[in-house]
């Protein structure tokens, strides 16, 4: 067996791969991790579904695996440096859910806005237009792009924020975005979404020094990894008002039980990866994922095998990654 699809693909997608490629349809696997450990021993390539973790364990499974594809764009339940070390490469889908996930922010932003009402001047309390508000966008990913393009036809002023990206740094000027640092971002902004790409030690970093300085009055629209958040400085900033209601499109497991800061906490909202996942945007990550797994496995193992220094039987044990729904 060359390729192993544990995850649902368009069914063109599927034909094209098996024109090409032994392949085997088994999405049953994911909900059956013998099953999946069993099947992988001859596998090459691998499609796994980004609830199903890609670590140590699996790796071992799977001596000759050269290639995983996923079709969503983040790093959730993955173990990237454990597949660098077994010469592993990962294909994921970047800029295919962009737009997607530009849109669903655009809707979030304007639903928050127009239905968590504010005091006006005259004492009674209204909902806000999203063209005459300050957005701040926290992380420079391929979605706040879009959302770079999308927000000023509503005639929104625009703001940005990036712990990797100076604020010298051109790509700002590029997208049409106002590069500030982080607490200045957060005392002038009305709304703010975050794309943030999840690293550990981007771990807690929107906590108390951060939601601290949130403008009163606040919304929130986060697609990144809620582990960013520090969990009990957001009850405590929505609690205060400053943030008066935020959208997390997943949450880790476990976040929201009885017990937790943000249990029942009113004006928080989730909702389960729904930003990415359009009919139009699985198309493109599967055809782009699938194009380059096939490149990948044109090429005779031997061609790679000297990329290869660790196998995953030698793999050291790595610090648990984070998962979530």
């Amino acid at each position: 067996m060359s390729l192993l699809i544990v995850e649902p693909l368009e069914a063109e997608v599927m034909q094209w791969l098996a024109e090409r490629h032994a392949v085997i349809y088994a999405p049953e696997l994911a909900a059956d991790t013998a099953g999946l450990r069993a099947a992988l021993h001859q596998v090459q390539g691998l499609v796994l579904p980004p609830h199903v973790p890609l670590d140590i364990a699996l790796l071992r499974a799977a001596p000759k695996l050269r290639v995983v594809g996923r079709m969503s764009a983040g790093l959730e339940n993955l173990d990237a440096e454990a597949c660098r070390s077994a010469g592993i490469e990962v294909v994921r889908s970047i800029t295919a859910t962009a737009s997607a996930e530009a849109e669903f922010v655009v809707g979030a932003l304007l639903a928050l806005l127009r239905r968590v009402p504010v005091q006006a001047s005259d004492g009674m309390l209204v909902g806000r237009e999203l063209g005459c508000a300050t957005v701040g966008l926290i992380g420079m990913s391929p979605a706040t792009r879009m959302l770079a393009q999308l927000l000023p036809a509503f005639g929104t002023r625009v703001i940005g924020y990036d712990p990797s990206l100076h604020q010298s740094e051109p790509l700002w000027a590029q997208w049409g975005i106002e590069p500030l640092p982080l607490r200045e971002l957060m005392e002038r902004s009305d709304a703010v979404s975050v794309q943030l790409a999840y690293y550990l030690r981007y771990r807690g970093l929107i906590g108390e020094r951060v939601l601290g300085f949130a403008k009163p009055g606040q919304v929130l629209v986060s697609l990144a990894h809620s582990g960013i958040f520090d969990e009990q400085a957001l009850a405590q900033a929505m609690g205060s008002g400053r943030i008066l209601a935020a959208w997390f499109d997943s949450m880790e497991p476990g976040v929201l039980e009885p017990g937790r800061p943000l249990h029942g906490l009113p004006g928080l909202q989730v909702t389960p990866r729904l930003g990415s996942t359009t009919r139009e945007s699985r198309v493109r990550a599967a055809w782009g994922v699938a194009r380059r797994m096939d490149e990948m496995l044109a090429v005779p193992a031997q061609a790679t095998a000297e990329f290869r220094p660790t196998y995953p039987a030698d793999l050291p044990e790595p610090e648990a990654a984070p998962r979530w729904r």
